[in-house]
């Protein structure tokens, strides 16, 4: 994984010492909160409901063993013992000390860690798919260009103040696990037909209240004009992106407004200005970024384990796990291994233990090279793991309640923290998520089912992204109580679609019965191994509709058996 070098240890330990002191201004009095605000923002210091958030920055979602040490001991020193990770790769802390979080940055850089640019208008953490690097359908791995990107963008002044928000995500895999279609910019790395490395670039993409799916601004874009390119858009978007109205602030916006060509020829326009220029990429640059990530420790293994092999037949539970959190890897003799935050109704999605992460260094130290990676699910991987070691592994994690064989299942749920700490959030999520676990904790009736996305955002924010699972559930205000929509159709990856509103809004108790219902009627309809997506293509949201609603005062107690 990347190094920082002097420069970026100087930046950090700058930003540090800068914050301390505002910190101390708005302690004694000599900064208003108004003064503040853009400033603690700047950090990733948000005021929540009971306490100030603090996120942390995990670049691409890739952590060290030392950097998954540290997030233990903030959990356990500054928070309430554990931290909560983001569909942004990043990580949460919900009960922090305004006073402590200089203390915070201070412990964080010494594992070169920050909380830089994870909130404002500007660019956002880059991200990629969690698996980058040992996919056995990667292309070629994009997380050199995603640090490029990362090290362009942080402090970059020209973007500072954006309009709004600004996303990036790259993806290089034969299937798309980087959800690159919702993002402001998305760029997939592939090699055209004379083998060289070119670039897919999107734009205008995103969720919130006006969700958009980004569109193809260019084609063949050889790598090395990444930053020119993007750099050519960011500037037609700080140009023309409106700032009268932030809910209309989004580049999405801009493009829809403008229509794709003419956005596209927006950019073209400005890209001649930057086309061949000094941020134009080359071999050199790529190659010094590109040595941090190569990894030469692996073993000559076999492609087959004959231990593996007996407690694969022995073990139902076991075998279970290794279909469904286990992928193969790039090279012979390896897995690459999800770790299920989702255990049911005893914990939110997407938390984590201090004393979970400190485990989950420590496996990683012993079976892989002491590197961890966060998915935008919210789970956690080790990505190097010998087939020889997944059962000693798994024993381990089941101790930790890591094990839950539950990846791509109605129960590997999505969720934002909703209104329990949101302040901005309409409805609570993890209650409705805890009581949806709950009623579906049949692990066999589940693997059975197959691959069924649930996503929940507690506001029209969609921190959640609801509208990207094939159930979403949205949380609204009905009268100043919590009422939740329902949307279906929606999915990520190569054939990413947004769902749909199926209808009225449900009230909290009325959830669980209300998937229920849903997927008993996929359960009726679909034709074998047929995905939810494909079912409700083929027959309409009519079917699903007429089962919710004609239904939904009936309580469900049966859940329907796959066929």
């Amino acid at each position: 994984m990347y190094q920082y070098d002097e420069y970026d240890e100087m930046v950090v330990k700058e930003r540090v010492a800068e914050f301390r002191d505002q910190v101390s201004r708005r302690l004694s009095g000599a900064l208003s909160e108004e003064e503040f605000l853009p400033l603690r923002l700047q950090n990733g210091l948000y005021m929540q409901k009971h306490a100030y958030m603090l996120r942390v920055a995990i670049p691409y979602g890739v952590l060290s063993a030392s950097q998954v040490r540290m997030l233990a001991h903030i959990a356990r020193k500054y928070d309430r013992g554990y931290g909560h990770f983001t569909t942004r790769q990043n990580i949460q802390y919900n009960w922090i000390k305004l006073e402590e979080a200089p203390d915070i940055l201070e412990e964080l850089a010494t594992v070169q860690m920050h909380a830089i640019q994870t909130s404002g208008n500007c660019v956002r953490n880059i991200t990629t798919e969690q698996f980058a690097g040992v996919a056995a359908d990667e292309i070629l791995d994009p997380r050199p260009l995603a640090e490029i990107l990362r090290q362009w963008s942080t402090f970059n002044p020209e973007f500072a103040f954006l309009p709004r928000k600004f996303k990036i995500a790259i993806s290089s895999s034969a299937e798309d696990r980087a959800a690159v279609r919702m993002h402001d910019i998305g760029v997939y790395l592939y090699r055209n037909d004379k083998g060289e490395r070119v670039l897919r670039v999107f734009a205008g993409g995103g969720l919130g209240r006006t969700p958009i799916l980004n569109s193809q601004v260019c084609e063949d874009l050889p790598w090395e004009h990444l930053l020119t390119y993007i750099e050519a858009i960011l500037r037609v978007y700080n140009r023309y992106g409106r700032r009268d109205n932030k809910y209309k602030a989004r580049i999405k916006i801009l493009v829809k407004a403008l229509g794709v060509e003419a956005f596209a020829a927006e950019v073209d326009k400005e890209w001649r200005h930057l086309q061949d220029g000094p941020a134009t990429l080359t071999e050199q640059e790529y190659a010094r970024v590109a040595r941090y990530f190569a990894q030469d420790r692996y073993e000559v293994l076999g492609a087959h384990d004959s231990m593996l092999e007996k407690h694969l037949a022995e073990n139902k539970r076991f075998s279970q796990w290794v279909k469904r959190n286990v992928r193969p890897h790039k090279v012979s003799g390896y897995a690459t291994v999800t770790l299920s935050t989702k255990p049911g109704a005893a914990m939110p999605p997407g938390d984590v233990t201090a004393d979970q992460l400190e485990h989950i260094a420590t496996w990683a130290e012993e079976f892989g090279f002491g590197e961890v990676r966060i998915a935008h699910e919210q789970n956690v991987i080790l990505p190097d793991v010998r087939l020889r070691d997944l059962y000693s592994l798994w024993l381990r994690a089941v101790d930790q309640r890591l094990a839950t064989a539950n990846v791509g299942l109605l129960t590997d749920i999505i969720a934002c923290p909703g209104g329990d700490y949101c302040s901005l959030a309409n409805a609570r999520s993890l209650p409705v998520a805890a009581a949806i676990a709950q009623r579906f904790d049949d692990l066999d009736f589940l693997c059975d089912l197959g691959d069924l996305s649930l996503n929940i955002s507690g506001c029209i924010n969609a921190c959640g992204h609801h509208h990207m699972g094939n159930i979403g559930v949205l949380g609204v205000d009905k009268d100043g109580e919590e009422w939740y929509q329902v949307t279906i159709g929606g999915s990520q990856g190569n054939e990413s679609a947004l769902g749909r509103v199926i209808g009225r809004a449900f009230r909290a108790e009325e959830m669980p019965d209300v998937i229920a219902r849903l997927v008993e009627t996929y359960c009726q309809l679909r034709l074998e191994d047929e995905p939810f997506s494909d079912t409700l293509l083929r027959v309409s949201p009519e079917p699903f509709k007429a089962n919710v609603y004609r239904q939904a005062a009936e309580p469900n107690e049966s859940i329907p058996c796959p066929r």
